[in-house]
């Protein structure tokens, strides 16, 4: 029979305050956010328990930890805050974590003025305000995961679509469009627009605070995939608007100097935070996969077929440990960005921990059997939650494809196929001569065989060559594997 995988959810070099608060989550989610209570909690119009998530601040702070003690949150960083997600990730919590904590609060501390903060954090650490952010063109764009954001396209670009934002006759803000695929974004209490102002020549993308209730804004709680993490629509039809930051230019063409979300600090501040909300997604989906591998594992050692539990055939030992490497290695590419916060390695910690739970979900509704299709048993939850995330945030190679771009893999020296590019001549071929046989770089009437060595093809194109004339390696993982298949083509 299969023995009891090593503890999934144990993590080495943890503080005592860090380990504290892993404990405390763990304890409180097991006690009241079972599977039933997480369906039903996902049924109601929050789309979350009320009463859970004040408990979850009065006891653990939990909305505030992100938020800095002199405004009345706990001021850790950014692996406490991944922790918790881990944790609440394990249970499949709904709740306004992500996109409160992780999405808008980081933007209010980054860009908002004094005033806006004095009056915004508070509140959020004492989950009297849960916060939306609602980006046009989806939420992967938006935060420089799949695509540099600064063009501003995504927001509308100036043209017909996205948010646009106008001044009012009384020197305000007036927003109209529509965002579609919000989180949370039918029971937040602030919405935080991210708005086209200027028009097409001179456009800038500005982010502006809008209060549940405003005049022309609607709200429409979405059918999603994954029902746990509630989505929405949200329309404005000249909806009244206060510009996150200050703002020095009284027209809103894009000519001024102001600070705040003016001008091109809302893409940098976007991308920045893009890069702390994909550490936290990844260490929601380890926690996920591994309480997927946890119950599965349980399943096996408890389910007989043929006189023996079925956890004691090999194959099926063999691929649960798989599955249980994948997971841990997962656990560390989401640590490991959580403290380091690049963006290159949060986009491929999140590209790795999202196939990571796509693997473990997938195969254990396998591994379950007929229970594990049906609606009453769980494992569907945990699918849909991996199958979300990658839709809403990936999908996986554009992750890793937008990692390769902002590390320079594919710039500099290196032609297609990671192959170097030959110097510019006379001939475009090979930069031979006029007069030149250039099939082969050989002189008139010589030919190129001579001298080669048996079996080689003096055609042949070789891998790059490092500046002291030896063989170049590949780049290691995925983009390591093209270029080495690219090489010998």
């Amino acid at each position: 029979m299969v023995t009891a995988l090593p503890a999934l959810t144990a993590r080495t070099g943890l503080t005592p305050e860090q380990d504290q608060i892993r404990r405390t989550l763990r304890r409180l989610l097991a006690e009241h956010c079972g599977p039933d209570r997480v369906r039903a909690a996902a049924a109601t119009a929050h789309g979350y328990d009320p009463r859970l998530w004040d408990r979850l601040s009065g006891e653990l702070g939990l909305p505030g930890l992100a938020v800095p003690e002199a405004y009345g949150g706990v001021g850790c960083g950014l692996v406490e805050l991944a922790l918790a997600c881990e944790e609440t990730g394990r249970v499949l919590l709904p709740s306004p974590l992500l996109a409160t904590s992780g999405l808008v609060t980081p933007l209010i501390i980054a860009l908002g003025t004094a005033a806006q903060r004095d009056a915004l954090l508070p509140d959020i650490a004492g989950s009297a305000l849960t916060c939306a952010l609602a980006v046009p063109g989806g939420l992967a764009v938006a935060l420089g995961l799949i695509d540099d954001n600064a063009p501003g396209e995504w927001a509308g670009g100036g043209r017909s679509g996205g948010v646009q934002a106008r001044r009012a006759p009384d020197g305000g803000w007036l927003l109209y469009g529509e965002a579609g695929q919000v989180l949370d974004g039918h029971s937040a209490g602030l919405l935080l627009v991210a708005a086209r102002t200027g028009g097409f020549p001179r456009g800038r993308t500005l982010l502006f605070l809008v209060r549940a209730g405003a005049a022309g804004l609607t709200r429409t709680r979405l059918t999603a995939l994954d029902e746990t993490r509630p989505q929405a629509r949200v329309q404005l039809r000249d909806c009244p608007a206060e510009l996150l930051g200050d703002d020095g230019d009284d027209d809103g063409s894009g000519g001024g100097s102001g600070g705040g979300s003016g001008g091109a600090e809302v893409p940098g501040a976007l991308a920045a935070m893009g890069a702390r909300a994909a550490a936290l997604l990844a260490a929601e989906a380890v926690g996920a996969a591994a309480c997927a591998l946890e119950r599965t594992v349980e399943y096996v050692r408890g389910r007989e077929q043929f006189g023996r539990a079925i956890g004691s055939f090999q194959a099926v030992r063999h691929r649960l440990a798989d599955l249980y490497v994948r997971v841990q290695a997962a656990r560390s590419a989401a640590y490991y960005a959580a403290e380091r916060g690049d963006p290159a390695d949060a986009g491929l910690a999140l590209a790795q921990c999202l196939e990571a739970v796509r693997a473990v979900t997938a195969d254990a509704i396998q591994l379950h059997g007929g229970i594990g299709f049906t609606w009453e048993h769980e494992a569907h939850l945990y699918f849909k939650r991996a199958a979300g995330d990658e839709l809403l945030f990936g999908p996986v190679h554009r992750l890793r494809a937008r990692a390769a771009e902002t590390a320079g893999l594919f710039t500099g020296a290196y032609g297609p196929g990671g192959l170097r590019e030959a110097a510019p001549g006379p001939d475009s071929r090979n930069g031979a001569t006029p007069g030149h046989d250039s099939g082969n770089g050989a002189p008139p009437g010589h030919d190129s065989t001579e001298g080669a060595p048996p079996g080689h093809d003096p055609g042949e194109r070789t891998p790059l060559a490092s500046g002291t004339g030896e063989e170049a390696p590949f780049a290691s993982g995925s983009a390591g594997a093209v270029e080495a298949a690219r090489a010998v083509r």
